[in-house]
């Protein structure tokens, strides 16, 4: 069992050593792009139609709660 540990720890500390500290390996270039979709995505402006739209649902739902 002891061997076991040994041979894990000598292989994360080589992952570090090799500059490779990423936990995910391979996955985690997939992770970085999907980060960086989803914060392209959460910085675009919402379209000036959509948000008339909002504000009409948001005009509606005060009219709904007094019937």
């Amino acid at each position: 069992m002891k061997d076991m540990t040994k041979d894990i720890l000598a292989g994360v500390a080589g992952r570090r050593r090799n500059g490779s500290s990423d936990a995910l390996g391979p996955n985690s270039e997939i992770g970085r792009k999907l980060k960086q979709y989803y914060d392209e995505l959460v910085s675009d402006d919402v379209p000036d139609r959509f948000a008339q739209l909002l504000s009409q649902l948001e005009q509606a739902e005060p009219a709904q709660k007094k019937d």
